[in-house]
């Protein structure tokens, strides 16, 4: 079940914190609670990337997307992820989430999120996004424009270059190996 008691408590938790801009840092902390742990009584793979959720909406808001959002009738959706995992995070453990945008190109804002436990990085996600109007993706620098911004990104990190080009050369659709066809095509 989606989070939505922890969802409102994030935004009520923030609704007078300062104005972030764009590419500043949201800070916030959370608990691992016992129906977000799988069979090993640790943080869920699939749970973190909802909990992202808790970091990057807050975010959105603080920079003054989320009203632009409104405003503008766009929505916002995840394009791509990438997660790393290095530490667990177990039941009832406090931990720290650091969300922030990292850059953007003609078509995607990538953002940077982490969560971390007593001074150790347990895990990291870069994310692709993009902001979606009535005609399809729209040019992050015009939103980036739109909320009083330089819409020039900033040079993306190496990493996330090289996670760009290695995400282009994967087919869409997957191809299919020959042994599912038959119980692909009976679903």
């Amino acid at each position: 079940m989606y989070p939505l008691i922890r969802f409102v408590k994030e935004f009520v938790k923030f609704r007078n914190a300062p104005k972030l801009g764009l590419l500043d840092a949201h800070i916030s902390t959370h608990i691992c609670w016992p129906w977000d742990l799988d069979p090993w009584i640790e943080l869920n793979n699939g749970r973190t990337l909802t909990l992202y959720d808790l970091g990057r909406l807050p975010m959105a808001s603080r920079t003054g997307l989320l009203r632009l959002m409104r405003e503008n009738r766009w929505n916002i959706t995840v394009a791509g992820n990438s997660v790393r995992y290095r530490r667990r995070v177990r039941g009832f453990d406090r931990f720290t989430m650091v969300t922030r945008a990292l850059g953007w190109d003609s078509r995607f804002i990538y953002l940077e999120q982490s969560m971390w436990r007593k001074g150790e990085c347990c895990n990291q996600m870069l994310l692709r996004s993009a902001v979606v109007g009535p005609n399809g993706i729209l040019p992050p620098a015009e939103a980036v424009k739109a909320l009083g911004e330089d819409p020039e990104s900033p040079e993306l990190p190496d990493w996330v270059q090289a996670w760009i080009a290695a995400d282009a050369q994967r087919p869409w659709p997957p191809v299919m190996p020959d042994d599912a066809k038959a119980a692909i095509a009976a679903s």
